[in-house]
């Protein structure tokens, strides 16, 4: 039987796992925190569950359908669109195709005109029938070059994508990949926002759970300080690997390194992704009864980034609060100094604006994550510079988002394309 060893516990190292033992290998997977999951975990406070910033997954996604029993993970769904927010103003925007409720409204909207509206349906058909491989083939623009050279004017450019896929890459700027755009744009036309009623850490949990079922071997609180091929010959003599505070070492048939990118450069020597993304999510609550008239749709900030949207949690997936309270998350793009009082002003003082006819001196508090790595940067033509699943020395495969582009998708698909290579190379 060969032995592979699984460094790394994220959603990539996961899949990998199981889809390893499933196929006959002896598989031991090792991650340094307590608890699997990576970048997508859940905090459960007796009230209130926080996700690890603001994360959801996008159902459309082929690798969530595919790695995932999307059933039992109790999904509650975002209703398509979102509502664009400004000083005394809202208006909603969504898919009356998928959304029969917000045709009106749609219509109605002035902050978008109705040639944009029409490109939009016009986008969804031209992307549908494309590939990922497809999509992101050939050369590469920034989103804003390409939604210019699209058409799109500027009102749709300010009033919708800068807060929406400023909120989606992490850079408010568009200068990010126009890929990245087509793709997510094709799965949110395709599939639902979502998220599990008992948080987003429901998603490793249940990759973790399948794995064990299919025997492999998972070590939490276990951090591997080397990944080193063992013998002459690089690709048959096996690997050897040392873990903190254990005397010796463990040699395996292969190793999947599936961390984050920093880490997975450090035990291979391969150039990852260096410049990141980073991000601030604070979860605030209102007693149940405001009634602030989303219908579930996330808020735009159109006006600034301060926050950059905000999220009506409890009104999607009630579990997220108790029955007296919402739950609402605001994001900043980047980690910005103010502390945890300044940031609820500025939710405030938002919300404020946004609803002159409602008061916030009940907004409370609950709780903030800072997250200094969320993603890794997207310019246009990044994936040229990114590593493969081989290029390591020695029977040293590598798994996470960061050998594709940086998503809950290409981290899934990952280990299931480092996978394979382990079966093919290996001969299991």
């Amino acid at each position: 039987m060969t032995d592979v060893a699984v460094v790394g516990g994220g959603l990539a190292g996961l899949v990998a796992a199981r889809r390893l033992a499933e196929a006959g290998a002896r598989v031991e997977l090792f991650e340094r925190r307590e608890a699997f999951g990576g970048r997508v975990r859940s905090t459960h406070d007796g009230r209130y569950t926080f996700d690890h910033g603001f994360q959801v997954l996008f159902t459309g996604y082929p690798a969530a359908r595919r790695e995932l029993d999307l059933d039992r993970l109790d999904l509650r769904e975002f209703p398509p669109g979102a509502v664009i927010c400004r000083p005394g103003h809202r208006s909603t925007l969504s898919d009356p195709l998928r959304d029969l409720s917000a045709l009106v409204p749609t219509l109605l909207n002035r902050d978008i005109r109705t040639a944009d509206k029409l490109r939009l349906f016009q986008l969804q058909r031209e992307l549908k029938g494309k590939s990922e491989r497809e999509i992101f083939a050939g050369e590469d623009t920034s989103i804003r070059a390409f939604l210019a050279d699209y058409g799109f004017s500027q009102s749709l450019v300010e009033n919708f994508a800068e807060p929406f896929y400023g909120g989606i890459t992490l850079d408010r700027s568009l200068e990010s990949s126009a890929a990245v755009f087509q793709y997510t744009f094709k799965c949110l036309s395709e599939g639902a926002i979502a998220v599990p009623a008992a948080g987003m850490g429901a998603i490793p949990e249940q990759l973790a759970t399948r794995a064990e079922r299919a025997d492999a071997t998972l070590h939490a609180g276990e951090t591997v300080t080397t990944v080193a091929p063992d013998g002459e010959d690089p690709r048959t003599d096996g690997v050897a690997l040392t873990l903190d505070g254990v005397t010796g070492t463990r040699r395996f048939d292969a190793c999947v390194v599936a961390t984050n990118p920093k880490a997975a450069s450090g035990l291979t020597g391969i150039a990852t992704p260096d410049e990141t993304r980073s991000c601030t999510t604070g979860y605030y609550s209102l007693p149940a009864h405001k009634d602030l008239r989303t219908g579930g749709r996330i808020l735009l900030n159109a006006a600034d980034d301060r926050p950059n949207e905000v999220a009506p949690l409890s009104a999607v997936a009630p579990e997220y609060a108790p029955e007296d309270r919402q739950l609402l998350s605001a994001t900043w793009l980047g980690v910005p100094d103010a502390d945890d009082d300044a940031l609820t002003e500025e939710v405030r003082e938002a919300l404020v604006e946004w609803y002159p006819e409602h008061r916030f001196d009940d907004l409370e508090h609950e709780h903030t994550d800072r997250v200094a790595f969320a993603q890794f940067a997207q310019p246009p033509g990044f994936r040229d510079d990114l590593p493969g699943v081989t290029e390591p020395e020695g029977p040293v495969y590598l798994a996470g988002d960061y050998t594709s582009w940086s998503s809950i998708h290409a981290a899934l698909d990952s280990g299931g394309r480092a996978t394979q290579t382990v079966l093919d190379e290996q001969g299991i």
